[in-house]
């Protein structure tokens, strides 16, 4: 079982369609979270900072069309899939413009679907790869006492044991990595690492901490690598060495 799931969110107002398409991607191993409404997607995708959104067009309250563009006016850089029943070229050229990555027209076969998703998600791990892939092989590893991560493999090892790294997990660990001793805040992470400057709340930001510690064996009350300064944010700690 992986220590983490990449995480949708599913903006969708036909519960047949809805309920379809949290069976499948569950089935495919994701985390999904969703909403009915276009005046809801904003918020639950800010409190949610989902990997990716698949997001219907024709909503109640506020197009998919809308709600695109306020994620990108907002910095969002999260990737979107748009469904849209409307086949003509201009809708699609529309939703595009509008801050769409991709479309799938309905209906759709579910092995499309899922192509489309793992696409984005590869195109989307491409993009943090250049902040977070090392130079040369002595700096492609960063070492938390007993345990290492490969920016090469995004991966975690300690104890003998292999835990894998989403995207998201590796950019937020080399942004903070790469400001070692300074104290970043929460707005500043959300920004730089998943591209947002409107959230609900920071509860995506602190379990994706949570997580990155487990798979450093940084976890406990204490935490010595990856500290918490209360009321601001989180700062590496200073000296990140070996133990002996």
């Amino acid at each position: 079982m992986k220590d983490s799931k990449i995480t949708v969110y599913v903006v969708e107002d036909d519960p047949s369609i809805r309920f379809g398409l949290e069976e499948i991607l569950n089935g495919e191993g994701f985390e999904v979270h969703s909403c009915e409404t276009g005046g809801n997607a904003i918020e639950g995708i800010g409190e949610t900072l989902p990997d990716l959104i698949l997001l219907d067009v024709m909503l109640p309250e506020k197009s998919g069309y809308e709600i695109a563009k306020e994620l990108r006016k907002n910095g969002s850089r999260i990737p979107v899939l748009m469904l849209t029943a409307r086949g003509q070229e201009m809708d699609k050229v529309i939703g595009l413009n509008s801050g769409a990555d991709d479309y799938v027209t309905k209906p759709f076969g579910v092995n499309e679907l899922l192509a489309r998703i793992n696409a984005l998600l590869r195109r989307t791990q491409d993009w943090g790869r250049p902040s977070v892939e090392a130079d040369s092989a002595e700096d492609s590893v960063m070492i938390f006492g007993d345990a290492e991560i490969d920016r090469n493999t995004y991966e975690a090892r300690i104890a003998g044991e292999v835990h894998p790294l989403t995207p998201r997990e590796m950019e937020l660990i080399c942004f903070i990595h790469q400001h070692r001793g300074v104290v970043l805040t929460r707005d500043r992470l959300l920004e730089e690492v998943w591209g947002v400057k409107y959230f609900g709340t920071t509860r995506t930001l602190d379990q994706c901490i949570a997580q990155v510690r487990k798979k450093i064996g940084d976890e406990g009350r204490t935490p010595k690598y990856l500290l918490t300064v209360h009321g601001v944010g989180y700062k590496m700690a200073q000296e990140v060495v070996a133990s002996e």
